[in-house]
């Protein structure tokens, strides 16, 4: 289907890819990799597969007729000049490394970019105004957000300082979709009112949008549904133009069974759908998780279609929901870009089998009851030190490949142990390990998903003394 280079075809590339993703598993882990084998298996990818330039499939929005790219970019994980992504290094952001993924997008038809001033610890706006600057303003869409989560932000006057910021950030007149930043994520409807009501700062966005300084007005919703109801049932007044949902096959219908401060994918969507208000959608991937499943359940899905990777079905999921306008990835790199452009130039949607497949995997993932983080590493930094997000990636990982040691009647078991205590050591530097959490809960308010972080990482930390005293024995 997809000419490439060298003559390797995509299921060839494929294989290299799952390489690269257990190359990646083995230095978690601590096992011993040749120098630069990983960035030379990446730098082999990126010249194997090329999407086409015309395929985009796009979605029209109803409010605006809009015709925007089913692929939205996600500007939270630029690349860093050390190599990570912004939100994880304090290294400079990569511009010239930003504009040549800015340029790739648009030109394979991606016009849809999501930023916020939180992301890339305060830096991504300026970074994607500069690339952006340099296109037609008319080829693309910009969507950030006022995300005044800081009590020092609550006030009218510093509520319109950050929006007049983003203007002035991101180089334009005019904002083309502006949220509501993570509404219902901590505090309920006590916070939201602080936030957008009692300051007056909502009454001002209406005010924007009819002045044409916004020209779609919507909320990403986070956790608390009595909030997301509340704007939804005032539809009337606010003339939502879209709202930003989590949604992917996991949970859709699991959202609440794995952590009951969570809802549900399907009913956010359903009352979008009653109300004819687009969806946008953020973590397609789980924050990378669906795209890093179990080996025995990608070989399921590769059973069915050997060209397709993990993360493919779970875009092509999202995008089969017709009420779907966009669907976000953040994107550091080059190939994972390139991978998601796959999925959608153009669309081959889910059938109803393959869509009940999913449903089933989504069970089984259920069933292995990892932590539901999604490294957004939104409750860093830890006052105490603690790599949160670092700690519960571990954890997962082992969790899914089944290298968790918990039962002592298996031949493995003292293997297991030493390997998962070591591991441990080696991903996370000591004094900054689930031990020394001390409860403060600081950390809580601003977990999208709702996990009670403390809770987890004393569990952890039981688990990990527990190995270290079986070991003494």
């Amino acid at each position: 289907m997809t000419m490439v280079k060298n003559k390797i075809n995509r299921r060839k590339f494929l294989e290299l890819f799952s390489t690269a993703t257990a190359s990646t598993a083995a230095l978690l882990t601590g096992c011993k990799q040749k120098p630069n084998e990983q960035q030379l298996i990446e730098d082999e990818y990126k010249t194997q597969i090329e999407p086409p330039t015309d395929k985009m499939t796009y979605r029209i929005n109803p409010n605006t007729n809009d015709k925007v790219s089913l692929l939205g970019y996600g500007m939270m994980r630029l690349p860093t000049t050390d190599g990570k992504a912004g939100r994880e290094s304090r290294a400079p952001l990569d511009q010239e490394a930003i504009n040549h993924l800015v340029d790739y997008a648009i030109e394979h038809g991606v016009n849809y970019f999501d930023t916020s001033p939180a992301y890339c610890q305060g830096r991504s706006e300026a970074a994607t105004g500069i690339a952006l600057h340099r296109h037609p303003r008319e080829s693309y869409f910009i969507a950030t957000k006022m995300s005044n989560f800081a009590p020092a932000t609550f006030p009218h006057d510093e509520s319109v300082r950050l929006f007049q910021n983003s203007l002035k950030n991101l180089q334009v007149d005019y904002l083309d979709y502006y949220l509501l930043h993570g509404i219902g994520m901590g505090g309920g409807m006590e916070v939201f009112n602080a936030r957008f009501i009692d300051n007056g700062i909502l009454d001002y966005l209406l005010e924007q949008r009819k002045a044409g300084k916004i020209r779609n007005l919507g909320f990403s919703y986070h956790g608390d549904i009595k909030v997301f109801d509340f704007l939804l049932e005032n539809h009337d007044k606010y003339h939502w133009d879209f709202v930003q949902i989590e949604m992917n096959y996991l949970d859709w219908r699991h959202a609440h069974e794995i952590n009951e401060r969570n809802t549900n994918a399907e009913y956010l969507y359903g009352e979008l759908l009653k109300r004819n208000i687009p969806a946008v959608i953020m973590e397609p991937l789980l924050g990378g998780r669906l795209s890093n499943i179990p080996q025995y359940i990608v070989a399921e899905m590769k059973q069915r279609n050997p060209e397709r990777s993990a993360a493919s079905w779970a875009f092509r999921y999202v995008g089969s929901k017709p009420n779907v306008l966009t669907a976000l990835s953040g994107m550091t790199y080059m190939e994972h870009l390139k991978d998601n452009l796959l999925s959608y130039c153009p669309l081959k949607p889910l059938t109803d089998e393959e869509e009940n497949f999913l449903y089933d995997i989504a069970r089984k993932l259920v069933g292995l009851q990892t932590i539901p983080c999604n490294d957004c590493k939104y409750c860093m930094p830890c006052p105490y030190g603690l790599d949160i997000p670092g700690i519960f990636v571990y954890y997962n990982k082992c969790k899914n490949e089944g290298t968790l040691p918990q039962d002592t009647e298996d031949k493995e078991y003292a293997k297991l142990r030493r390997n998962y205590l070591l591991g441990m050591d080696r991903s996370i530097p000591k004094l900054r390990q689930a031990n020394h959490c001390v409860g403060c809960k600081q950390c809580e308010p601003h977990c999208p998903q709702n996990i009670r972080i403390p809770d987890e990482m004393q569990k952890i930390d039981a688990q990990i003394e527990t190995l270290k005293q079986e070991m003494l024995k």
